[in-house]
């Protein structure tokens, strides 16, 4: 497939790229900052663009399978960033006619797990009022999601960590998966790949965690 990155430099974003990479893919970096990419192969393509302006965008995306994402606040003072970026990349897309998007949400962003129990209920109460400016960033983007016409996927994990890929976790369409607290960073990342062609994921959220 040929595929664009966006937030390629990030934690996500990065290992979207290496194991696209390695799968064989044809891949687009779309990047402020080139020296951040530290992710090299053949099939790579770096593009440099300011993320503010779609018209900039839409060479990167031109043609495309599929635009994968990882885009998003790292801190709270970032809050608004997802929206403000997500509004740009849907832009380019639409004026290029790609319609298969996913990018990264959070898991308390979307329903509660079924038969949630108090600890995690309980953590998930403070973390959403800890990050309250970041949900409802998330909120809006996917709102931004929801209004466009692209086939969209939010994935939503829990806590990120960094470490190996494992490739083995639990995925729910339209839910969160019960006591699912954690997932590296790499393990997101492959199941966003893996769900760039399956139709089942279309203009839906998917919970991912361990």
């Amino acid at each position: 497939m040929r595929l664009t990155v966006f937030g390629a430099t990030g934690g996500i974003g990065q290992e979207i790229v290496g194991q696209a990479l390695a799968a064989g893919h044809r891949v687009t970096a779309v990047v402020r900052d080139p020296v951040r990419l530290t992710v090299t192969g053949t099939g790579l393509e770096v593009f440099r663009a300011d993320l503010g302006d779609p018209d900039a965008l839409r060479p990167a995306v031109a043609g495309r399978d599929a635009v994968l994402s990882g885009l998003g606040a790292r801190s709270r003072k970032d809050a608004g960033v997802a929206t403000r970026l997500t509004r740009t990349v849907l832009d380019a897309l639409e004026a290029e006619g790609v319609r298969r998007l996913l990018v990264v949400g959070a898991g308390p962003v979307g329903p509660r797990p079924e038969n949630e129990g108090a600890l995690d209920r309980t953590v998930r109460g403070l973390v959403s009022v800890i990050l309250k400016d970041v949900y409802a960033d998330l909120r809006e983007m996917e709102a931004e999601l929801a209004r466009s016409a692209t086939d969209w996927t939010v994935v939503r994990p829990p806590r990120l960590q960094d470490k190996p890929l494992t490739g083995s976790y639990r995925t729910v369409v339209g839910g969160f998966p019960p006591r699912g607290r954690f997932i590296a960073r790499a393990d997101v990342a492959h199941a966003m790949l893996a769900m760039t062609h399956d139709p089942a994921t279309v203009k839906q959220g998917v919970g991912v965690a361990y």
